[in-house]
C-alpha cells in the first residue's frame, strides 16, 4: 500500500511509535533522499508493516484482519481467478449466507482494484486491510496440495522409462515437466519447513529426502530415467557446467516463494549410480532473532551478555555440523551491529547476509583461505571479527593475534562440549597463557526439535524412570530435585515453556510430555514442528585460567565451570523437557555422547 506524506505522518503520530523531533527529522530526510515517509519510516525501522497496517486500518475505518493461509476455503477462493487476486493482491475468505464478499486487501485505496474485483463477484463487498506479506501467504493457498501435483508431473515421466544420456534443451527448458518437477519440488521442500534437499540416485529410481528439523525423510521416488534432465536443470538454474559429471561442483541460485526470498546453495557430487545433488535452503527475509527466542537463559544469557561488552578477547561457538553455531553467530552480530562498529567476517558460505556487516566469502581455488581473508581483514581496521571457523592452526593463531590487539572475535570449532573446545586450541598449539588471557566465553550447543504445545501428551514418570534420568543426567546425590525445580522456577519465570505448569517439586518429577506422532498438522512432523538450542556457556573466571595455564584436563576445566554455576547443555535439555518444549528422547539423541 502506497501512503502519503501527509496521511503517513497522521499515522506516525496517532500510533505514537515516534516523537515529534524523530518525525521532522524523518520529513527532512525524506526530503533530501527523494524518497516517501512511509519508505524512510520502513528503512529506519521506525515502523513494521503490521503496525503500519492497523495504524492505517484505526485512520481509514476499515477494520484490520491477519488471515490463516490454512483456513482458507478454496471453493470460495477461486471466485477471484489466481491471475487476478495476485494482480491486485486481494483475497476472497469468506462469503456470508446473505451473499456478502469478504476480501482482504493490501491496498484499499486502489479503487480501480476494488472495481475490477467486483465485476467478478459482485457489489456486495466489505474490505478488510491485511499486510502484504500475509496477503501473499495467502494466495499460496491456490497451489492446492503441492504434493499430488508433484505426483501427477512424475507419473507423465514414469511412461518413457529409458534413461537417456544426452539432455535436449527442450527437456530442461522453463516450461519442461523436468523444470515443473524442480519448482515443485523445492516449493514442497520450503512448505514443509525443510533445510536440506537430497536428489539421490539409486539402482532403479532417484531418491527425494528433505531434512526436516534435522531430521532426513524421505517424500518421494522419482523414474530413474529422469536424473540426468534433473541433474542439468538444477546445474543451469546454478550456473553450473553441465556436461561436467565426474568432479563435485558448487553453485547458488535464488527463488522467490509465497512473497519470500531463497538463496538455495547447491552442491553435486558423483557417487557410484549417478550424480547426487544436495541443496541447502536459506531463507534471505529470515531475520535476526533474540538469544531468549533461540533458547539461552539464566546463566548461560548472563554469561554471553556480559562476555559481548568486553571490548576485545575470543568468544568460541562450538558444536558438530548442523548444531546452529551459525544462528547463535547471526544473532549475536545482529545485537552488536551498529553504525559506530566495524564488524567484518570471513565465512565459507555466507550463509546469513547481515546489513551493514562486511562479509567476505572464502574461495581456496583463488587463494582465499580464512587465515589470507583474516590478514586482509586486520588492515581493514575492525572492531569486531567473525572466522566462520577455526580449522587449522594458522588459522587459530592469527585469531588469537587479532583478540590480543584490541579486536573482539567470533568463531566455531568442531568439539564436543564448551570444556574440550580449551584443550582442542592447545592441539593446535596456542600457547596455554594466551588462551587463560584471551578467551572470555565458550558456548557448546545443540539442536533438539520442538514438540508441538497443541497435541504434547503429558504423563507421569515412574520410579523407575526418575532414577534412570537422575543416573543419565548425572544429577547431584542429596540434592538431586532440589536442584532441578529451583532451575525449572528459574526457567518458567524468564517465560520458558510459555503457561506450561511446574513439572516438578522438591521430591520429583510429576510430568513429562511425549510427542503425538500422529500430528502432522500445520507443517509439523510427528508432533514437532521447527527447532530450538540446548546450550552450555563456560565463563573463563580466574580460577578457570589457573586450571588452563597448568594444563588442566577437559574434565577438571568442566567440573570447575559446574562448581561455578555452568548449567550443562544435558541440564538446560532436561529443563526444557520439564517446560514442555522438547522431549526426553530428542535431548538424549543429541547428547548421548
Amino acid at each position: 500500500m502506497r501512503i502519503t506524506d501527509a496521511t503517513m505522518e497522521k499515522l506516525l503520530v496517532r500510533s505514537g511509535v515516534i516523537t515529534a523531533e524523530q518525525i521532522d527529522a524523518l520529513k527532512d530526510e525524506a526530503v533530501r533522499s527523494k524518497h516517501s515517509m512511509q519508505d524512510m519510516a520502513m528503512s529506519n525501522e521506525l515502523i513494521d508493516d503490521k503496525t503500519l497496517a492497523r495504524a492505517f486500518a484505526d485512520y481509514a475505518q476499515i477494520p484490520y484482519i491477519e488471515l490463516n493461509p490454512h483456513d482458507l476455503n478454496l471453493d470460495i477462493l477461486n471466485k477471484i481467478p489466481d491471475r487476478i487476486a495476485r494482480q491486485y493482491n486481494a483475497v476472497l475468505f469468506k462469503v456470508d449466507p446473505d451473499g456478502l464478499c469478504h476480501l482482504a486487501m493490501d491496498d484499499p485505496d486502489d479503487v480501480q482494484a476494488i472495481s475490477f474485483i467486483e465485476k467478478e463477484i459482485g457489489t456486495n463487498t466489505k474490505i478488510y486491510v491485511a499486510t502484504h506479506e500475509n496477503i501473499l501467504a495467502a494466495l499460496e493457498a491456490y497451489r492446492g496440495d503441492v504434493s499430488n501435483e508433484l505426483n501427477e508431473v512424475i507419473d507423465i515421466q514414469r511412461a518413457d522409462n529409458n534413461e537417456n544420456d544426452s539432455i535436449t534443451s527442450e527437456e530442461v527448458a522453463e516450461d519442461s515437466p523436468i523444470a515443473k518437477t524442480i519448482n515443485l519440488l523445492l516449493e514442497y521442500a520450503i512448505r514443509s519447513h525443510a533445510s536440506d534437499i537430497h536428489i539421490e540416485p539409486r539402482e532403479g529410481f532417484v531418491q527425494i529426502r528433505y531434512r526436516i528439523d534435522g531430521i532426513l525423510k524421505e517424500v518421494n521416488r522419482l523414474p530413474r530415467n529422469v536424473l540426468n534432465a534433473l541433474t542439468s536443470r538444477v546445474k543451469i538454474l546454478s550456473n553450473l557446467k553441465i556436461d561436467e559429471r565426474r568432479v563435485p561442483q558448487d553453485g547458488r541460485f535464488k527463488i522467490k516463494v509465497g512473497g519470500k526470498q531463497y538463496a538455495l546453495r547447491v552442491s553435486t557430487l558423483p557417487v557410484a549410480d549417478g550424480e547426487k545433488t544436495v541443496m541447502r535452503i536459506l531463507d534471505e527475509s529470515n531475520q535476526a532473532v533474540s538469544l531468549e527466542s533461540l533458547g539461552y537463559w539464566g546463566k548461560s544469557l548472563a554469561t554471553i551478555n556480559e562476555s559481548l561488552t568486553e571490548a576485545n578477547g575470543m568468544i568460541l561457538i562450538t558444536g558438530p555440523t548442523g548444531s546452529g553455531k551459525s544462528t547463535s553467530l547471526f544473532s549475536i552480530l545482529t545485537i552488536l551491529n551498529n553504525p559506530d562498529v566495524n564488524i567484518s567476517t570471513v565465512e565459507d558460505p555466507v550463509e546469513y547476509k547481515i546489513v551493514g556487516v562486511n562479509q567476505t566469502q572464502t574461495n581456496s581455488k583463488a587463494g582465499m583461505t580464512f587465515a589470507n581473508g583474516l590478514r586482509a581483514l586486520l588492515r581493514q581496521d575492525p572492531d569486531i571479527i567473525m572466522i566462520g571457523e577455526i580449522r587449522d592452526s594458522e588459522t587459530a593463531d592469527l585469531g588469537v593475534q587479532a583478540a590480543l590487539t584490541g579486536h573482539l572475535v567470533f568463531s566455531t570449532l568442531h568439539t564436543n562440549d564448551a570444556a574440550t573446545c580449551l584443550p582442542r586450541l592447545l592441539d593446535m598449539g596456542i600457547e596455554p597463557f594466551l588462551i587463560a588471557s584471551i578467551v572470555r566465553a565458550v558456548v557448546g550447543q545443540r539442536l533438539v526439535r520442538k514438540v508441538r504445545h497443541e497435541s504434547r501428551i503429558s504423563y507421569k514418570p515412574t520410579a523407575e524412570e526418575q532414577e534412570m534420568i537422575v543416573k543419565m543426567f548425572n544429577l547431584k546425590p542429596g540434592q538431586d530435585f532440589s536442584y532441578i525445580h529451583n532451575l525449572e522456577k528459574a526457567a518458567a519465570a524468564e517465560g520458558l515453556g510459555g503457561d506450561t505448569p511446574l513439572s516438578t517439586d522438591e521430591h520429583g518429577i510429576n510430568v513429562l510430555y511425549h510427542n503425538n506422532p500422529d500430528d502432522n498438522a500445520d507443517g509439523s512432523m510427528a508432533g514437532y514442528r521447527g527447532r530450538m538450542g540446548i546450550y552450555e556457556v563456560l565463563n573463563n573466571s580466574v580460577p578457570m585460567q589457573q586450571l588452563i595455564v597448568s594444563n588442566a584436563t577437559s574434565n577438571q576445566l568442566r567440573e570447575q565451570a559446574i562448581a561455578e554455576g555452568m548449567v550443562t547443555m544435558q541440564t538446560d535439555g532436561l529443563i526444557k523437557v520439564l517446560r514442555g518444549e522438547t522431549t526426553l528422547e530428542e535431548v538424549i539423541r543429541v547428547t548421548k555422547e
